[in-house]
């Protein structure tokens, strides 16, 4: 009888490739980001860790073995999930992971934008001495989080640091710690006119899908900055290029796109009031360790025991 295999499609330390043999002596366990490397073993796998794509072909036909995926993000829009349930594969996500790095990166550039580090950065390569017309601060500030799992609440709990006003939105209404008014999506634009900051750490579904456009952006201050570290498809980026050029909110800061890489000939790369960050929020020299730690390993502990993984498990309905 062959041994049972684990495909993991990344580069992982050696410290946690024997943190996962523990947990599994007797596996197979093939490590690698090279396709070279894993690429004739995906057809045997009953766990793959890291999503490839084009390999759907080899681990979801009829004699698959394939039982559990682990997915390398938090979202898995860009996966065959109907596929994927059909084929009655556990899928989860790496939900958690960024919490650290991404709460980070949004007010690396909440901060840029409203203290003009990014005009002045600007001045820096030609050697110009400029005030820029700084005078924003983020103190007593109203932030509205859109999203409040592991990213929002981290974000939450910077914002009150900054003695800032926090408002979630999310599908429920419950209240959590840090946050000071929760309230449903279907109350966003009766939240908008409020926000000094929107921040946008939403999955990509079929109810995010272009939940900004025009209407969303003409709600806002003119002095709002809009922050999205979610997916680039939840924003009409037309709508949201337009509200830029015209000043209808005072800029924008943006790590994700509806097209990756962002085309050359996209209007935001020259707005003085946008800074970018090429979908890199979540990159963490932790995020691994944090994977295969928190997620991954203790949910590798139930599979064997004959238990669903409870950590992070997808909703294949919800999309995420």
């Amino acid at each position: 009888m062959k041994n049972r295999k684990l495909v993991i499609t990344h580069n992982i330390q050696q410290d946690l490739v024997e943190k996962v043999k523990e947990v599994i002596p007797d596996w197979e366990i093939i490590v690698g980001r090279d396709r070279d490397i894993w690429e004739n073993h995906i057809e045997d796998a009953e766990i793959i860790a890291g999503w490839k794509k084009g390999i759907e072909k080899e681990c979801l036909h009829e004699n698959s073995k394939l039982r559990w995926l682990q997915s390398w993000s938090a979202g898995v829009n860009s996966m065959p999930l109907e596929e994927i349930e059909n084929r009655n594969v556990i899928l989860t996500s790496a939900n958690g992971v960024h919490a650290f790095p991404i709460s980070e990166t949004i007010f690396a550039l909440i901060l840029g934008l409203t203290r003009k580090i990014h005009s002045y950065v600007r001045n820096q390569q030609t050697k110009t001495w400029d005030h820029a017309n700084l005078n924003l601060e983020i103190h007593g500030k109203t932030i509205g989080i859109l999203g409040i799992g592991a990213i929002g609440k981290e974000t939450a709990k910077i914002a009150k640091a900054f003695g800032m006003h926090v408002i979630g939105i999310r599908h429920s209404s419950k209240e959590e710690e840090n946050v000071d008014e929760m309230y449903t999506t279907e109350q966003l634009n009766e939240v908008l006119p409020r926000c000094d900051y929107v921040v946008v750490t939403l999955p990509l579904t079929k109810d995010t899908f272009h939940l900004f456009d025009s209407e969303q952006f003409q709600l806002m201050k003119d002095a709002a900055f809009f922050i999205n570290i979610g997916r680039g498809e939840i924003v009409n980026e037309e709508a949201l290029t337009y509200a830029l050029v015209n000043e209808q909110i005072g800029g924008a800061g943006l790590d994700v796109f509806e097209k990756e890489p962002l085309p050359e000939s996209s209007v935001l790369w020259e707005l003085d009031n946008v800074i970018i960050t090429p979908h890199t929020a979540g990159s963490t020299e932790h995020y691994a360790k944090r994977l295969f730690e928190e997620i991954f390993i203790p949910n590798l502990k139930d599979y064997l025991a004959g238990k669903t993984p409870s950590i992070n498990v997808v909703d294949y309905k919800k999309g995420y």
